[in-house]
């Protein structure tokens, strides 16, 4: 399908393509796309004629291409298709071509204001069974509304970015304390990237989710379970998980995961209007988690309760407005297994069964670990879609 050798079987073929920033050999960011191994640098390609996007693609952040809406969207996605298949573009864009291995992934867009979301019917059962054991598992609200809190987009950072670990106030049997958080977690989650905006006081539809949403990156929401234990109630998350948000280098557009999108699971109670998605679809992402280089869990993303759609849809209800560049998370993507969850919490039922990782047992992470979450997609034809990765290694607190 393409003239860019390597790509065959490749997960990054052209019925991919997602975008990020990057720079190489010194010079500034720009936008580029990915296919296979290399990175077709965008900037460059609209610089010389090759691509039109109102000059949106040789910026520092993908938030100015993000901003043109979907027509713009789909007529620069084809275009690159076009000169990535046809190899009469070949020797105008070949030399346009940098190497994967010589572009430093930089942060893909300017993060305006970050949600995250608790939407797995798992992971919220899990951990409502770990914290308020003989107790329901799911709070009376939970399958009325999708759960989320606001999250500092001054801490989300690019996949690679080392992780400090936090410090905060926790609780011991001797009274709060202030120091290292001793249950440092992850949260293996998907991330959607608004572009179009909306204007205040104007309620977002779930049928206009398409409209706004470019495309998604996978996410891990750090969470240091002990701080977060000692201070959410009763207004919920804060120095807990605001230290540091990891997302993917590549933001992958909904066009390219047009065959992943499969009927969600079934809603009962029936939810209010606003929430009503016809169809009810979510996406089939395939999440992989490995710790240390060992793989540890394989969270399925097509068992979360509420939809990207539905979660937009109630982020907005109230009349609160989208800005080009606002990332939501689902929260925690866990399935029904043990094998299947997206947080050590749940994979270690709060640190109470630990798993062996590298020969040794283990609960929380320890400073020098790594994490790092993959997840793929069914393509056309047959193919498959890679998600690109986020990873992380933790470091001592400062």
């Amino acid at each position: 399908m393409t003239w860019v050798t390597g790509v065959e079987g490749s997960a990054y073929g052209v019925r991919n393509l997602p975008y990020g920033v990057f720079r190489s050999g010194g010079g500034d960011p720009r936008v580029g796309v990915r296919i296979g191994e290399f990175v077709l640098d965008l900037g460059a390609a609209e610089a010389a004629g090759l691509v039109l996007a109102a000059g949106a693609l040789g910026r520092s952040t993908l938030n100015a291409f993000l901003a043109l809406g979907r027509p713009q969207w789909t007529a620069v996605r084809q275009r690159v298709t076009e000169l990535l298949t046809d190899s009469t573009h070949r020797p105008a864009v070949e030399p346009l071509l940098v190497p994967l291995a010589e572009a430093e992934l930089l942060l893909p867009f300017e993060v305006a204001d970050y949600v995250d979301f608790y939407s797995s019917e798992h992971h919220a059962g899990n951990v409502g069974q770990i914290f308020r054991p003989g107790q329901p598992p799911l709070l009376p609200n939970w399958k009325h509304l999708p759960i989320g809190y606001h999250g500092r987009a001054g801490t989300v950072v690019v996949s690679g970015t080392p992780i400090v670990r936090p410090t905060g106030q926790r609780a011991t049997p001797d009274g709060p304390v202030c120091g290292p958080s001793v249950r440092l977690d992850i949260e293996a989650e998907v991330g959607f990237v608004v572009g179009v905006p909306s204007a205040l006081g104007e309620p977002v539809g779930v049928a206009d989710f398409a409209d706004h949403v470019f495309g998604v990156v996978l996410v891990n929401d750090w969470s240091a379970r002990d701080i977060q234990a000692w201070e959410y109630q009763p207004l919920g998350p804060f120095l807990g998980k605001s230290f540091a948000t990891s997302v993917s280098g590549w933001v992958t557009p909904l066009d390219a995961l047009a065959d992943a999108f499969v009927p969600a699971p079934e809603q009962d109670p029936p939810v209010v209007e606003y929430l009503r998605d016809v169809p009810h679809v979510g996406l089939d992402l395939r999440l992989a988690v490995e710790w240390n280089g060992e793989r540890v869990s394989e969270p399925p993303f097509a068992t979360m309760y509420w939809t990207p759609a539905q979660q937009l849809a109630h982020l907005t209800v109230n009349g609160a407005s989208l800005r080009t560049g606002d990332l939501y998370a689902s929260g925690t993507v866990s399935g029904p297994r043990r094998d299947q969850v997206g947080s050590f919490l749940e994979l270690t039922w709060g640190g109470a069964e630990p798993v062996t990782v590298g020969g040794a047992e283990r609960t929380f992470l320890a400073d020098g670990d790594t994490v790092t979450v993959t997840a793929t997609a069914p393509g056309p034809d047959g193919t498959t879609i890679a998600l690109g990765e986020v990873t992380g290694t933790i470091r001592p607190a400062r």
